[in-house]
C-alpha cells in the first residue's frame, strides 16, 4: 500500500490570546475543550500510526471562519500538511477573503452546515449570493467540503451540476443511513450520487461505525461504495481528535472494515485519492 493519508484531522491551539475561539453558531464544540490537539501532538500522532501527510481541516466550531492557526500550524509542517479553510461564502467580500487565506497557504475550503453544535441547514448552500466564490475555487484548483447529512444531498447535487470542475468531498458520506443492511436502500439518496463524477466520499470514523450496527456489514458495505462510485473517489479522513481513540486506533479501525476492498482499491482510499484532492500533499 503507498503511503497514508489522512484527509480529516483537526487541530487546536493552546494559546487562546493568540487564536481566540470565536466558534460558528457560537457555541463551541465539546470535543475541541475535551480533547485539543495542537500540531504538534498531531504530528505525533501521525508518526506513530505511520501517516505520511495529512489535509487539516479547519474547526469551525472553534474558531468560526479564522483559520489563522490551522493555516500557521500547516504552514510550520509544509512538508506534511495542507490546511483546509472556511470562508463565508456568501460574503461580500468571500471572493477577496478567499484569495487572501490562499495566498497565506490555504488548499482547501470546507462548508459547516451543522454538526455537533447545530441541526444541519441546508438553505446556505441554495444561496446563489455564494457562486461568485465557487466560481473562484473553479480557477484556483481549489477542493469544497461540505458537511451535511442526508437533507442536503439535493442542494449538493446542484452545486456539483453548477460548478463540475471544483471537487466535493462529503464529510462522513453525508451520514447515510445503513443499519438496513444490503441492498443498502436507506441510503439510496448518496448512491443517487455516484453519477456525478466531481464527488467524492470521505470514509470517517463515523462510517467505520455504522457499517458494523444493524444488518450491515463492512463486507457488503464497502464493496458496493466501490462498486457505485469508483475508489479513486474515496478517501479516508480520522477526525482526529474529534473521534475517541488514538490516530493508530483510528486508522487500524479503517483498515479492518476495508480489508475486503482488493489492495489497490485500499491504496486510493488511504493515499492516491488524496492526492489528486490535495496535490500539494505530493510535492
Amino acid at each position: 500500500m503507498s503511503s497514508v493519508i489522512d484527509i480529516h484531522p483537526h487541530v487546536i491551539s493552546d494559546d487562546e490570546v493568540r487564536y481566540p475561539p470565536a466558534p460558528l453558531f457560537g457555541k463551541r464544540s465539546d470535543w475541541s475543550q475535551e480533547r485539543p490537539c495542537v500540531v504538534e501532538t498531531l504530528i505525533a500522532a501521525m508518526d506513530e500510526a505511520g501517516v505520511a501527510k495529512a489535509a487539516v481541516v479547519h474547526s469551525s466550531t472553534t474558531y468560526g471562519f479564522d483559520n489563522s492557526y490551522v493555516i500557521d500550524a500547516c504552514n510550520r509542517y509544509g512538508d506534511r500538511l495542507n490546511a483546509v479553510g472556511s470562508v463565508d461564502v456568501r460574503a461580500p467580500d468571500a471572493i477577496e477573503t478567499i484569495k487572501a487565506w490562499t495566498d497565506r497557504g490555504l488548499a482547501g475550503l470546507r462548508i459547516f452546515t451543522g454538526g455537533s453544535t447545530k441541526d444541519f441547514d441546508p438553505s446556505e448552500l441554495e444561496d446563489e449570493s455564494a457562486y461568485p466564490a465557487w466560481e473562484l475555487l473553479g480557477e484556483l484548483g481549489l477542493t469544497m467540503c461540505i458537511q451535511t447529512g442526508p437533507v442536503g444531498l439535493p442542494q449538493v447535487t446542484t452545486l456539483a451540476r453548477r460548478f463540475p470542475n471544483v471537487p466535493i468531498i462529503l464529510d462522513h458520506l453525508a451520514r447515510p443511513e445503513v443499519a438496513d443492511g444490503p441492498p443498502y436502500e436507506a441510503a439510496q439518496s448518496l448512491f443517487d450520487l455516484a453519477e456525478i463524477p466531481s464527488i467524492y466520499l470521505k470514509l470517517t470514523p463515523r462510517i467505520m461505525g455504522d457499517s458494523v450496527k444493524g444488518a450491515a456489514t463492512a463486507e457488503t458495505f464497502f464493496p458496493k461504495l466501490v462498486e457505485a462510485f469508483g475508489a479513486h473517489r474515496l478517501a479516508w479522513g480520522s477526525n482526529f481528535p474529534t473521534s475517541p481513540g488514538t490516530l493508530s486506533e483510528i486508522l487500524a479501525t479503517a483498515k479492518q472494515r476495508l480489508a475486503s476492498l482488493s489492495d489497490e482499491d485500499q491504496s486510493w482510499v488511504f493515499g492516491k485519492t488524496a492526492l489528486s484532492l490535495y496535490p500539494k500533499l505530493g510535492a
